[in-house]
């Protein structure tokens, strides 16, 4: 599997687009297909937020490009399948894209299969963070290198490619930690808060290259990683009441704020970090 690529079929089929909260409920909405023809890599979607931003944007249309770095070959297909029945377009690209060589292979891979990128999603990323007293400095370094280097190399090979084709969008995966402190993820709020500012400062030096750059601010997101903890009665009921909208969210939730950010309909956006969190930023907490 390593530094191999898996195609799935291209299939378009029904004209709905399906959204799940937590109750199993289904939104069903019209199929736009605003991202027919274009080209999307996705990092980190073989589960959670990037695999939720996979689903929508396969509802669109997309060419996709998905990662993992730990994925096995069994889930590979399942998820190459799931995007196929969604109307999808996708090849895999097994690594780590904290990795310079890893990069360039799904560049090149990219390029190959679908000739441009549109789209870049730097969604890749680790928890596991602590209190500084309590981290390494193998551990800091691990957190910054996957969930802050990644960004800054992956946009430093792939905006040359977008400059070459007339422009491009991408969209970088940060959190409500990079905005305040908590208890205990020292590494991880410090690298999300380089996200957020690593995407104002490279919206600065090339949206004039019609290059939109901006990031979505994530709130608590019912994930495979975050179950759980979601399955803590206790835990569920105290964060809940945190959130306004008395609710986690869910990856498509994500996946739609990506969708809107990698559209024409943001084109005038640039440098902006878009808070998708239920509201939770704006309580103030006693």
């Amino acid at each position: 599997m390593s530094g191999g690529f898996i195609s799935a079929a291209k299939r378009f089929s029904g004209q709905e687009r399906i959204l799940h909260d937590n109750n199993g409920t289904h939104f069903v909405k019209e199929k736009s297909m605003k991202l027919k023809g274009k080209t999307a890599i996705v990092t980190g979607s073989a589960r959670g937020i990037g695999r939720g931003i996979a689903r929508v944007f396969a509802r669109e249309g997309a060419n996709l490009v998905l990662n993992s770095r730990t994925a096995d070959e069994r889930a590979v297909s399942e998820l190459l399948e799931e995007m196929r029945q969604l109307g999808g377009n996708a090849i895999f690209v097994k690594g780590d894209v904290s990795n310079e060589t890893v990069i360039e292979d799904l560049v090149q891979k990219t390029l190959t299969a679908f000739k441009r990128i549109d789209i870049l999603v730097n969604n890749a990323g680790i928890g596991g963070s602590k209190a500084v007293l309590d981290t390494s400095l193998e551990l800091w370094e691990k957190i910054l290198r996957i969930d802050l280097t990644s960004v800054f190399l992956f946009s430093k090979r792939v905006i040359p490619e977008m400059i070459k084709q007339g422009g491009g969008k991408i969209v970088n995966i940060s959190s409500t930690y990079a905005n305040f402190g908590s208890r205990g993820v020292a590494a991880y709020c410090a690298a999300k808060a380089g996200v957020s500012s690593l995407t104002r400062q490279m919206a600065v030096d090339y949206s004039s290259q019609n290059i939109n750059i901006n990031a979505i601010i994530v709130g608590f997101i019912e994930t495979e990683m975050t179950r759980n903890k979601w399955t803590d009665q206790n835990y569920r009921e105290g964060m809940i009441q945190t959130i306004p909208v008395r609710r986690s969210g869910t990856p498509e939730e994500i996946g739609y704020a990506a969708l809107f950010l990698s559209t024409e309909d943001s084109r005038f956006i640039c440098g902006h970090n878009l808070v998708v969190d239920g509201g939770q930023g704006i309580l103030q907490h006693f």
